[in-house]
């Protein structure tokens, strides 16, 4: 009941965080007008702010969050670490490097380079994929370190390109790289990979329950190691590709959200995930409001404030571990 209640209790942040994101920003709409805007638009120029502008990027900033926390949920069972991150495989380094790429070539449209991203997004997966799982040797210990040797390779790419660049592409670049919410325009792409994530995720929970035990434990109760950790390592990889092409990098959250909502006493993963998902959407919604209100009208990267947030809960946390 208490656990319940807690989740209840982030899902009715979330409205109101939703609801505040709307009449906050550069220009102050007052809450009355936010409800016309909504249902029966009189002003024209505040409708326009709401529907076109701060309620799109509100709803992708809480999908972004919430894909994160998920995929950090997931790979932290996986490689068996707390504080593990959904970017540690590199999924974000190909898919920023296909971007890059993108840009550098001229591409500009959203629909493009949001295209270019998940295609770099799925190379990554498959090519960490295929080289961790050479030889049918698949432990978590092999994909983290293969992962983390790709992720180097893509970082390289990304100075490369970055180094090559005209000076006119790279303020665009470098924005995006930190995570920008500016041009999600596919809402719902971003809504429909977080649901059909959750259910996925949902369906996994009672062998992630067991997995977090030890190989051992899930073996001896049947579980197929081998295709769990296939199955969890593909989801979050999606995860966090879909929540790369709809804003670019944003660190932190995949990692902290989840360490957190175990802290509070939900180790149970048929309810984490809910709250972890729910919680990661408050943390980018909480972001992307200060990212454009602190320094209004000029707007700041999410991922800076994201990083803002997450650098003190991150030394937080390995302090608060380093003593138990």
């Amino acid at each position: 009941m208490r656990s319940a209640t807690f989740i209840v209790l982030l899902a009715s942040i979330s409205i109101v965080l939703l609801i505040g994101s709307l009449f906050i920003g550069s220009v102050p709409i007052s809450l009355q007008a936010v409800w016309f805007s909504l249902v029966e638009p009189t002003n024209p120029d505040a409708s326009r702010i709401v529907t076109e502008l701060r309620l799109p990027r509100s709803l992708a900033a809480f999908a972004t969050g919430a894909l994160l926390a998920q995929a950090g949920a997931l790979m932290q069972v996986l490689v068996r670490n707390p504080l593990a991150d959904p970017y540690i495989l590199g999924v974000s380094g190909g898919a920023a490097t296909a971007v890059l790429i993108g840009m550098l070539l001229g591409f500009s449209s959203a629909f493009g380079l949001t295209g270019l991203a998940f295609i770099g997004a799925l190379v990554a997966m498959f090519l960490v994929f295929i080289i961790a799982h050479q030889n049918g040797n698949w432990t978590p210990t092999r994909l983290l370190l293969t992962g983390v040797v790709i992720a180097a390779g893509w970082g390289a790419a990304i100075s490369l390109i970055l180094t090559i660049s005209p000076a006119t592409n790279l303020h665009g670049m470098l924005f995006w790289l930190m995570g920008d919410l500016s041009y999600s325009y596919s809402v719902s792409f971003a809504f429909s990979a977080l649901i059909i994530g959750l259910l996925l995720s949902m369906l996994l929970s009672s062998q992630l329950n067991v997995l977090i035990r030890g190989d051992k434990l899930a073996a001896t109760l049947g579980i197929n190691l081998k295709q769990l950790h296939i199955k969890i390592y593909i989801l979050a990889s999606l995860l966090t590709a879909a929540a790369v092409v709809q804003a670019g990098t944003i660190g932190f959250v995949g990692f902290i959200v989840p360490h957190l909502i175990r802290l509070t006493g939900l180790t149970d993963h048929r309810l984490l995930l809910p709250a972890a998902t729910l919680g990661g959407g408050i943390l980018v919604l909480i972001a992307d409001t200060a990212a454009r209100t602190v320094i209004a009208p000029q707007q700041l990267p999410v991922g800076i404030i994201t990083a803002l947030i997450g650098i003190p809960l991150f030394l937080f946390l390995l302090q608060r571990n380093a003593r138990q």
